[in-house]
């Protein structure tokens, strides 16, 4: 692939200081569509990982049998129950209160812990169709989206997508004949400029691009290979998209003081002890030091 028209990126954008006179309605309200039954922890870790990053108000949208264990988790956040299968996994009649949320919020997140069904497939492609929202796509998210057959074609929505090297395999064999590059940087352009979507490939040294520029992040350590820390990447990432930053420059900031914090982290508690409630606990000290 040609990347002499790429603009390499690496400086690490910044967030605006705060007006003495700021409310929370300044600082983004989002959504985030995550959880089921078994996976509460997803939800509640990415809630958490939003409020560190500076997000002013975070709802979470999961399954109502689920709702209780998220909210006890953390009374800073809000919670919306949806409408679930048998499973316990959101249920397509959980449509309109999912679309409700696209008036009252700046981002929606949609993926962690989820799992998998031909219902959340319905919901995703719904929300692909959406103009004028900015989505995050993660985990189980990416899952569903890549058996949603050629869904470029209908994205109307604004879109990050942060797949893992598996998830991003799967993605990629569903969208294209020709074989996928080796090298990671080549592999998230392919996927980028066939998309039109800003791509967080995940892993050591992260890759962003947005098909025009890219980033690789200098931060993070092996101990962050837990389950759970890209989750709360999801957060982070949404926060701070909702916060004013472009989709590009929210991406790289995200990676940039999620790594930070388990940094942090790795340095206090060691790498093996790590697990990503740590990596949240850390980000107020990641945010200090940027």
């Amino acid at each position: 692939m040609n990347n002499e028209n790429i603009e390499i990126v690496k400086d690490v954008p910044k967030l605006k200081p705060r007006p003495d006179d700021a409310h929370k309605g300044d600082f983004g309200k989002i959504a985030i569509i995550a959880g089921s039954i078994g996976m509460t922890g997803a939800a509640a870790l990415a809630g958490l990982a939003a409020l560190r990053a500076g997000a002013g108000l975070v709802r979470i949208a999961t399954p109502k049998s689920a709702l209780p264990i998220v909210a006890s988790v953390e009374p800073c956040f809000t919670t919306i129950p949806l409408d679930e299968d048998k499973t316990g996994k959101i249920s397509a009649k959980a449509i309109n209160k999912i679309l409700k949320l696209l008036d009252e919020n700046d981002c929606l997140a949609f993926g962690p812990g989820v799992g998998i069904s031909a219902s959340l497939r319905a919901i995703l492609e719904t929300l692909l169709k959406q103009e004028n929202l900015k989505l995050v796509i993660d985990a189980d998210g990416i899952n569903n989206l890549s058996k949603i057959k050629d869904w470029p074609e209908i994205l109307k929505a604004e879109l990050i997508l942060t797949p893992h090297q598996g998830e991003m395999n799967r993605l990629c064999s569903a969208l294209f004949r020709d074989a996928i590059p080796n090298d990671r940087q080549n592999q998230a352009l392919m996927l980028s400029l066939n998309t039109n979507t800003t791509v967080i490939l995940k892993g050591a040294a992260t890759v962003v691009t947005n098909g025009r520029q890219l980033y690789v992040n200098t931060t993070g350590n092996p101990g962050m290979a837990t389950a759970g820390s890209g989750d709360v990447l999801t957060g982070v990432l949404t926060a701070l998209w909702a916060q004013g930053l472009t989709d590009f420059d929210a991406a790289v900031l995200a990676v940039y003081t999620h790594g930070l914090a388990g940094d942090i982290a790795a340095e206090k508690l060691g790498q093996i002890s790590l697990i990503a409630s740590d990596i949240t606990e850390a980000l107020p000290d990641a945010f200090r030091k940027i």
